[in-house]
């Protein structure tokens, strides 16, 4: 539990304050590096941990909503964010066959001075959070897991696998959807299918080509969905929302995106034909999990996915995991009894992610069922997130 003399520092200047001093978290995604973030910058000596053996530069890309910028603000991380993304703050709905459905502004969830979104790659993002984490002396260790843990009075225990034993004030597990930990937590909850899968790639795009997501007449067999969000002055970030198992159908993936992108014309012309078969293109069926509560067990919480994943069609996956974060180490870095602090917190936090999965549970189904009568996706889409707007 190593960190620098200034951490230390730290520690002692707030520990007569704060309910908590030292942290374990357990996974370096968003929410691992957001909160060690917020909790080193309140004076907490953190450590992290990871499964991976060294960070990679993987995945594709995202769009992060202004609510998410909101935290990278306050983070001080906004400005690295802004530079390596692309904003956009409006976006087109489109008919399949090219033709234009809406152009609707985008929700400034973050407020008027911030972007409503940018489109980023998800490995720049990474790396911009494990840079400031290291930068306030929080110490990364790669390569371990949690193999388990148990609460003794005041502290909590942990057994890495690599049979470290230590004790810590708090545990924070941001394993995400597949977190093997989250039934040692008393909760029942699991992930479950939403019924749909999902291509992503990063590819070429036109300079005047905006964010813009098309939905079919009826279901033809293809895509139930495609959209893209510009990452870049000439790349975009592209998913195609289809059926939640690869067909085994003979043909490499390139030509089953091609294929299920066929009817989708306009700017979809374009995106269809930039993939070759050195596109990286990376599929997987979308699960979601959502748990009502309480996240957390004596002096150890699950925060982000392991609580709540849902499916990407509002864009706030990880907006609601950087939130969760932040208000998380405001709550347990004030002066006062941790037990009501993390009941405080989650009564605080799950109603406004309930609304979330509520609207993306909502409009996966009629994702699954083109043409149902009264659905109205771009309302819903706009209403979850004026519902944002106020800060978490």
């Amino acid at each position: 539990m190593a960190s620098s003399g200034g951490a230390r520092c730290r520690v002692r200047k707030w520990e007569t304050k704060m309910s908590v001093r030292n942290v374990l978290i357990v996974g370096g995604g968003f929410t691992g590096l957001t909160a060690a973030i917020a909790l080193a910058q309140r004076g907490v000596q953190v450590t992290l941990i990871d499964r991976a053996k060294a960070w990679a530069r993987v995945g594709h890309g995202l769009t992060i909503q202004g609510n998410a910028l909101r935290v990278f603000r306050e983070l001080g991380v906004i400005d690295e964010v802004l530079a390596t993304g692309q904003p956009e703050n409006s976006l087109t709905l489109y008919f399949a066959d090219g033709r234009v459905m809406a152009e609707i502004p985008t929700p400034r969830t973050g407020g008027d001075d911030l972007p409503a979104t940018i489109g980023a790659l998800r490995p720049d993002l990474h790396e911009i959070l494990v840079r400031k984490a290291e930068s306030l002396g929080v110490e990364i260790r790669l390569g371990r897991e949690l193999a388990s843990f148990e609460t003794v009075g005041d502290t909590a225990t942990s057994v890495l696998s690599d049979g470290t034993t230590e004790t810590w004030d708090l545990i924070v597990v941001a394993e995400g959807i597949k977190s093997p930990t989250r039934p040692a937590l008393g909760i029942t909850e699991d992930r479950a299918p939403s019924g749909l899968g999902i291509w992503r790639a990063v590819t070429s795009r036109l300079p005047e080509m905006t964010g813009g997501i098309a939905y079919p007449v009826e279901d033809d067999g293809g895509a139930f969905k495609v959209g893209y969000t510009p990452v870049g002055p000439d790349q975009c970030y592209i998913f195609v929302l289809c059926r939640p198992v690869r067909p085994d159908n003979g043909l490499s993936d390139v030509d089953e995106v091609k294929r299920l992108m066929a009817n989708f014309h306009g700017p979809f012309d374009h995106l269809r034909e930039s993939l070759t078969e050195e596109t990286f293109l990376n599929f997987q069926e979308i699960e979601w999990i959502f748990v009502e509560g309480p996240w957390h067990q004596g002096r150890v919480i699950a925060l982000g996915e392991t609580v709540h994943a849902v499916p990407p069609l509002i864009a706030q996956g990880a907006a609601q995991c950087v939130e969760d974060s932040l208000v998380f180490a405001e709550y347990v870095t004030q002066e006062g009894d941790l037990e009501e602090q993390l009941t405080a917190f989650e009564a605080r936090r799950i109603p406004r992610v309930k609304g979330v999965v509520d609207a993306s549970l909502q409009l996966a189904d009629w994702e699954l069922h083109p043409g149902t009568p009264d659905a109205d996706p771009g309302r819903l889409m706009m209403q979850a997130l004026f519902a944002l707007v106020p800060a978490p």
